[in-house]
């Protein structure tokens, strides 16, 4: 198994009456945060907010293309992202919810003390399926067919890739002690946007780069 320390290219915040960052992603131009009564978004090249919606927001966050969904208690709440408006609304898998992504047309939802992640149908809130892990899961991203998932427990903070059907770990980017993620997303390259708990901040972390090996 690969084990590397996290390289933080950018802190963001900490921002404006943003007490905790609880959730992140990103829509291809902005940065979303959930902050508990708020969600706003961030313009990741000057770091300053640049929206806010009204909608509860107290953990994960995720985005299709289209929609905005945040976990708010015991739901996830489908958002209008330019009205704030919601949707429709489906329930959290028994068990509550932390972070959380969307992939192959379906929500991965991750699950703080259970130690899960779950694959969930965004029009029922029907399980999928499940992946287990070790730690406490705290975020969930995917990007170009590899699964990632954040941990926080204490003062140590990981990213870990996973292996999807198992849930095998097969890589780990380790955080600075003492530094929490509290969310994740990629920004579908190179980038990793680690939403940083009560500091209230977001900080980029470069992806492990791959070897190409060339056969002569």
């Amino acid at each position: 198994m690969k084990r590397t320390a996290a390289n933080i290219v950018r802190e963001y915040g900490p921002f404006p009456d943003v007490s905790a960052v609880h959730g992140v992603t990103y829509d291809g131009t902005n940065v979303w945060i959930a902050t508990g009564d708020t969600l706003k978004a961030v313009d990741p090249d000057s770091g300053k907010t640049v929206r806010k919606l009204n909608v509860p927001a107290q953990a994960g966050t995720a985005f299709d293309g289209q929609h905005l969904f945040q976990i708010a208690e015991d739901r996830i709440q489908k958002i209008d992202p330019e009205s704030g408006r919601v949707l429709a609304t489906i329930p959290t898998p028994d068990g509550g919810a932390s972070g959380m992504a969307w992939a192959e047309g379906t929500l991965w939802v991750g699950q703080h003390r259970n130690r899960k992640i779950h694959q969930v149908d965004p029009q029922t809130g029907a399980i999928l399926r499940t992946i287990e892990s070790n730690r406490f899961v705290t975020g969930v991203t995917w990007v170009h067919g590899e699964f990632w998932h954040a941990t926080w427990e204490g003062d140590e903070s990981e990213l870990r890739r996973i292996e999807p059907g198992s849930g095998e770990v097969l890589e780990l980017v380790e955080m600075p002690q003492g530094i929490g993620v509290s969310g994740l997303e990629s920004d579908g390259k190179d980038l990793f946007y680690c939403g940083g708990g009560t500091s209230g901040k977001v900080r980029a972390v470069r992806r492990p780069r791959r070897t190409v090996s060339h056969k002569k």
